[in-house]
């Protein structure tokens, strides 16, 4: 028993020596992300700075219908997206993606396929992006004609575009816009669109915040490769260090009586001191943290079902084909906002429709043939979204309040910045994966879906690790203030820890010299 305590104190210690100093950053960092996150473009951001359609064109009358601009590509056959803006050179396109190959032999796209690029005026294919028209671009984004802007080179990979969602754009024409914020756009190198924004503030937080957080320092070179992996083994590593730690804590307190100087300690150095009192009152936090963090990384997949995708062409009835007598951007434009930034023509529940965004606000459902506002029959959503699966609906649910698995977080956040409407419906599938999925009853568009495997993990890294839980963040600030409280315990744990292991190691160095 004496040589197992041994070992126990012994694996304490100097894996604490290694990961204390991680430990004390990630408190710490974790306290910067909850007010400023990772750089990201959310959908209203794109929208807002977008000039409106009928502004920013010679006049809808002149643009090419989308048939005709489809045409002049050499485009044919069915799509799978098809928008209209001005968001590309600063100018008006047609941004296409076909539809992908259906049946057993398709492969199934690693990535999101890049949308081939149309001049909504002269019909040419635009498949360059070069400095000019990434300028333009960024000009554009900016809103200001005389804007100074200051093209930086293409990058493939830099501290604030690691995301994955990036991929299909890459590589990437980074552009500082010169304004007061020190803003940086990134733009497509594949379609000339602006796909992320990262103002100076939030570039320098980041550095304190995100960024080091999840070991970014690691991404973009020889590391890159074994990123996934030294983030997992870090986190097992550190629930080990916690799980000793706490251990050796609960060993050494006197729960009944006292040392001889009259703590329940036996440290007497201030350091080993506050890191034993610190360490037992913030176990539970920093276990569950660390943790909750490791899952975040979908460890060995272990949350990945094996699902099959649904089967949005048999919702759909069919993929998106234009109809023969379709309505004209123009009357398109007229039945929408005049403040229309983007027309996205789409396949929904057996109709085809345009969506009519504007830079606030749900889109405008408008019908692709005669421009008249879109009025679902009653259940036709439902009813349509029960052939996602070849499966029964168990029950659909109509929600009109956000509950634990549907709720909505702010921009910043790691899960924020994604369109959470209400109502919502929701259907729940009797199959092997217990699937819900969310539907928006306003445009028939799948919002999200999820399954037992998603749902564990919602639980096991969402709400233990940024405490997604609905009634504490509804009644923020105590949100704020008990993580902020929690986190800086777990740091003062940590801080100590990082002084006792730099004096042992100083001491174990002057031993061997």
């Amino acid at each position: 028993m004496p040589h197992a305590k041994r070992w126990l104190y012994l694996v304490h210690r100097w894996l604490g020596v290694l990961l204390c100093a991680f430990f004390a950053m990630w408190f710490l960092s974790g306290v910067v992300m909850m007010y400023v996150g990772y750089p990201k473009l959310t959908q209203a951001e794109r929208l807002a700075h977008l000039p409106p359609l009928r502004s920013a064109t010679p006049g809808p009358e002149r643009l090419l219908e989308p048939t005709d601009a489809l045409a002049r590509a050499g485009l044919a056959g069915p799509l799978q997206d098809l928008r209209l803006a001005v968001a590309s050179g600063g100018r008006a396109v047609y941004l296409v993606v076909p539809a992908a190959p259906t049946g057993d032999a398709a492969p199934r796209p690693r990535r999101a396929p890049a949308a081939v690029v149309i001049d909504a005026i002269t019909g040419e294919k635009l498949q360059q992006v070069d400095t000019e028209r990434a300028i333009a671009s960024a000009r554009t984004f900016a809103q200001q004609p005389d804007a100074t802007i200051d093209y930086q080179g293409t990058i493939d990979e830099d501290a604030f575009t690691h995301s994955r969602a990036l991929d299909a754009h890459r590589p990437l024409h980074r552009l500082h816009l010169g304004d007061s914020a020190g803003t940086v756009v990134y733009v497509s190198g594949t379609t000339g669109e602006v796909v992320r924004d990262a103002p100076l503030q939030e570039r320098a937080w980041n550095y304190a915040g995100a960024w080091i957080h999840w070991l970014y320092p690691f991404r973009g070179n020889v590391f890159n490769d074994y990123w996934t992996d030294i983030v997992n083994w870090l986190s097992i590593a550190g629930i080990v260090l916690t799980v000793t730690g706490t251990v050796v804590g609960v060993l050494r307190w006197r729960f009944k009586g006292r040392y001889k100087t009259g703590s329940r300690t036996p440290y007497r150095g201030f350091m080993m001191r506050w890191h034993h009192v610190f360490g037992l009152v913030f176990a539970a936090i920093t276990f569950t943290w660390i943790f909750s963090g490791l899952m975040s990384m979908n460890p060995w997949k272990i949350f990945d079902s094996g699902a099959a995708p649904l089967r949005q062409q048999a919702r759909h009835d069919g993929p998106l084909v234009l109809p023969a007598q379709a309505a004209t951007v123009h009357a398109l434009l007229s039945a929408g906002s005049p403040n229309t930034r983007e027309l996205r023509w789409m396949r929904s529940a057996g109709h085809t429709l345009v969506l009519a965004s504007g830079p606030t606000g749900a889109p405008a459902v408008l019908d692709a043939t005669t421009a008249a506002p879109h009025t679902w029959a009653t259940g036709a959503v439902a009813q349509a979204a029960t052939h996602l699966l070849p499966h029964a609906v168990v029950r659909t649910d109509t929600l009109t309040a956000y509950d634990l698995h549907y709720y909505d977080r702010a921009a910043h956040t790691m899960t924020g910045g994604v369109e959470k409407p209400l109502p919502v419906l929701r259907l729940v599938f009797d199959d092997p994966h217990a699937t819900w999925v969310h539907i928006d009853p306003h445009t028939g568009a799948v919002l999200s879906r999820t399954d037992s495997h998603r749902r564990t993990s919602r639980w096991l890294f969402a709400m233990l690790h940024s405490w997604d839980w609905l009634p504490l963040l509804e009644r923020r600030p105590l949100w704020d203030v008990l993580l902020i409280v929690l986190s800086l315990g777990g740091a003062v744990m940590s801080v100590t820890g990082v002084v006792m292991g730099w004096r042992r190691l100083g001491v174990k160095l002057r031993a061997i010299a």
